[in-house]
């Protein structure tokens, strides 16, 4: 037994989308739960998600992570359907199924091209995607600009609120009897013969386990517990128009409308470090793509725009790893919080509950870069 008043059985060292929905699934299998969040001064990609819950293009070269990505978009109703119950607040979540816009044959031939790679190797678990031309595309979108030569389509795509469902994981978290802790950055993470710690400004805080979740954070803090977590940052601009009648049916890979009408166009994907500006050229780029895409989009104002920065292993794919050296402390690290939350709530938390990862999640550990431990 640990005796410290801040103790419990998990320390999740980061609260933003990764963090929370792997705290809601620690307390919904019964865990004493502490969540140490270093607040929205964080560099958190979290608040500028696009906000898909996507499988189409999931995987391409490391075929585990569609089935995974795909096992958490089967896992959304669930756990969208249990969050709300558990919080309040609906995290908006749709699957209409989704599309990806091809403007050119060059596009057209590529994609086809991957979705028969992946279907290849992922066919019997579903995966799911395939290509419709121009006419099928008039019937379920209308309006598409005629540069649109067809698109894939997969029917286990859809959409969420990342801000109605980092809210919503926050609650659920203290309904569930877990405790948020904002403002407390985690300085420094270990274990010593109380177990495991982080300091914080806030004081320090101890547990039988602990969750490194806290992003490119994670780079910084692993070593200490025996890891190497090899991360490189993207940012990805985001801009939101006023809201608007109906446009969308479903989600698309540049354009998606919001449960309150407004729409989000987006898709960029930039080598700048850490920056999170806004960069007009690259808005213009994104504007102009999408209008491309679907013209009636040019009628609306932008009302807001921003930057964040991807979390990104040198593969692109997830890091999950326990550490070799300190069993109970785990570095789990990804881009997709949203697509992944399911899966995060449902299937990863009940593992690091046990206190082992299984083997569906065994190719996702750094060892493939080499790098499993800290040295």
């Amino acid at each position: 037994m640990i005796s410290n008043e801040r103790a419990a059985d998990t320390l999740v060292v980061g609260g933003g989308l990764v963090g929370a929905a792997l705290a809601y699934g620690l307390a919904r299998e019964g865990e004493r739960v502490t969540v140490l969040d270093e607040g929205d001064v964080a560099l958190r990609a979290s608040r500028g998600n696009f906000g898909l819950v996507w499988v189409q293009s999931k995987g391409d070269g490391l075929h585990d992570y569609a089935r995974w990505t795909r096992h958490s978009a089967d896992l959304w109703p669930e756990f969208a359907g249990m969050l709300q119950q558990d919080s309040g607040i609906s995290p908006d979540y749709e699957k209409p199924g989704g599309v990806h816009f091809m403007l050119s044959e060059s596009e057209l031939e590529a994609k086809r091209a991957q979705i028969a790679r992946m279907h290849n190797v992922n066919g019997a678990a579903g995966y799911g995607a395939e290509i419709i031309d121009r006419r099928q595309l008039d019937a379920m979108l209308p309006g598409l600009g005629p540069d649109v030569i067809g698109a894939s389509w997969s029917p286990h795509d859809g959409h969420a609120s990342p801000l109605r469902l980092l809210r919503g994981l926050h609650a659920a978290i203290a309904a569930r009897g877990g405790r948020y802790v904002a403002d407390a950055r985690a300085d420094q993470v270990g274990r010593d013969g109380q177990g495991f710690f982080a300091r914080t400004a806030k004081g320090t805080y101890r547990a039988g386990k602990i969750v490194l979740a806290a992003g490119h954070g994670n780079t910084a803090l692993a070593p200490a517990l025996g890891m190497t977590i090899p991360l490189r940052a993207e940012k990805g601009q985001i801009l939101v128009t006023e809201r608007a009648a109906p446009l969308l049916p479903m989600p698309t890979h540049v354009l998606r409308q919001t449960a309150e009408g407004t729409v989000m166009l987006g898709d960029s994907h930039e080598d700048t470090g850490y920056s999170t500006d806004s960069v007009s050229a690259v808005i213009r780029d994104i504007a102009r793509h999408a209008v491309r895409c679907f013209p009636a989009i040019a009628r609306l104002r932008v009302v807001r725009s921003w930057g964040a920065v991807r979390v990104l292993s040198l593969d692109g794919f997830p890091v999950y790893q326990e550490s070799p050296g300190f069993p109970g402390a785990f570095s789990i690290n990804c881009h997709s919080g949203v697509t992944l939350a399911g899966a995060h709530a449902l299937a990863l938390a009940p593992m690091i509950a046990r206190g082992r990862l299984d083997a569906r999640v065994e190719r996702f550990t750094a060892r493939r870069f080499g790098h499993a431990t800290a040295h």
